[in-house]
């Protein structure tokens, strides 16, 4: 019998926040984007740090902050921070997109200023760096890059099939406050699941 990975402790459930096309409207923009990536993935950082990265001035970074955080996708690191130097850290919080809102809300027709296809191309981007990237044969064959297109689904089994897919993901996913594995390295999961319309042959 083969042996079964050991799941992580399951977590509790974490705040979410719906972001609906409004409040979107607080990432538009290309440079904060990859801000607030880069404070997601990376954790707490500096304007003057995030503008290293970015190869940005800092004061253009600080005022992208500013920005994100009025809108309440970071927040300030007080704690950490001096009167010189401000830390920023992502809102602990749970965002979960509500497309269905881009359709209602009738801001949403002043569509240049809603990021989406810069969202999806983040996640394309994210997939392309691994594949670019060197590996070692362990990690390489424990990601996958799949897809599934043999479903039928009415919109009710969509919306079950991805919310069972989530409680996977949360079983493995470990308390904030456990101790980390030395050999774990952060592991982003990336899931797309959308309905097509049938295409007939030209």
């Amino acid at each position: 019998m083969s042996e079964q990975p050991e799941l992580a402790p399951s977590r509790p459930a974490e705040p979410t926040r719906r972001i609906d096309a409004r409040s979107l409207r607080g990432l538009a923009h290309p440079l904060r984007m990859h801000i607030f990536e880069l404070l997601s993935l990376d954790g707490p950082a500096t304007a003057t740090k995030l503008a290293e990265r970015l190869g940005e001035n800092t004061g253009t970074v600080s005022w992208h902050l500013r920005h994100l955080a009025r809108h309440g996708f970071i927040e300030e690191e007080a704690e950490r921070g001096t009167r010189r130097e401000r830390w920023w850290r992502r809102v602990d919080v749970k965002n979960e997109l509500d497309s269905a809102s881009f359709h209602k809300d009738s801001a949403s027709d002043s569509a240049p200023s809603i990021p989406m296809p810069e969202l999806v191309q983040q996640c394309f981007n994210r997939v392309l760096t691994f594949v670019n990237e060197e590996w070692g044969d362990g990690w390489r064959s424990a990601g996958t890059i799949s897809d599934w297109v043999d479903l039928r689904l009415t919109p009710d089994q969509l919306k079950a099939l991805s919310a069972e897919l989530s409680a996977v993901i949360a079983r493995h996913t470990p308390p904030s406050n456990a101790e980390p594995d030395p050999d774990a390295l952060p592991v982003v999961v990336q899931l797309q699941s959308f309905p097509l319309r049938g295409r007939k042959d030209a």
